[in-house]
């Protein structure tokens, strides 16, 4: 499997937001919607094998994760409308610290904090941060199930940094420049995808 948790500082915690406002009104929203494209959608296809938690911090009702599983996956459209949709559908639903809701196919939402995420995931792979002081990802060997780490447009906080840090995780970078978050995620996607074929 692979894994990729990404923060959203300030992504709305709420649905009520406007679906043609996400990158104003639900606080870069628009960062997390296109990283949920880059981590599942092939040319004709969904990668199956492939898990993405968008740790929500803003608005009214922080922290929330909203999960999305490539096993069981279905509506995902690669226009960011839709995808805008399948989350503030699942921030519709009511839920309660230390239960997960599904809200549609391959959707689910949570109370869980970046922390918590963490805490998590570090049960099911080995932690990869991508950092732009890491080694070159093509000279490192990818663990069997890599649980990539980064934040939206903005880097970690000091506290996220510390708490993931205290997990040892690799440091990655992409190349010699920083890119998008969701661009970072399509070139490791690539480069595991080669590994795998070799």
């Amino acid at each position: 499997m692979r894994y990729f948790v990404i923060t959203g500082h300030k992504a709305v915690s709420t649905a009520d937001f406007k679906l043609d406002d996400i990158a104003g009104g639900a606080g870069r929203l628009d960062i997390l919607v296109r990283c949920v494209n880059s981590a599942f959608f092939l040319s004709h296809n969904l990668r199956k094998d492939v898990e993405a938690y968008l740790v929500l911090e803003g608005g009214d009702d922080p922290p929330k994760t909203v999960i999305f599983r490539g096993d069981s996956l279905r509506y995902l459209n690669p226009d960011e409308r839709s995808t805008s949709s399948l989350i503030r559908n699942a921030l519709m639903k009511k839920v309660s610290p230390g239960e997960e809701v599904r809200s549609s196919p391959g959707v689910f939402v949570t109370k869980m904090s970046f922390n918590d995420v963490i805490d998590r995931l570090s049960e099911k792979g080995d932690f990869v941060y991508l950092k732009e002081d890491g080694v070159d990802c093509r000279e490192y060997d990818f663990p069997e199930n890599p649980v990539f780490v980064l934040g939206d447009n903005r880097d970690l906080t000091e506290e996220e940094e510390e708490y993931l840090l205290a997990h040892s995780p690799d440091r990655i970078r992409i190349g010699p420049h920083s890119l998008h978050a969701d661009h970072c995620m399509i070139i490791v996607q690539n480069e595991v995808d080669r590994r795998e074929c070799e």
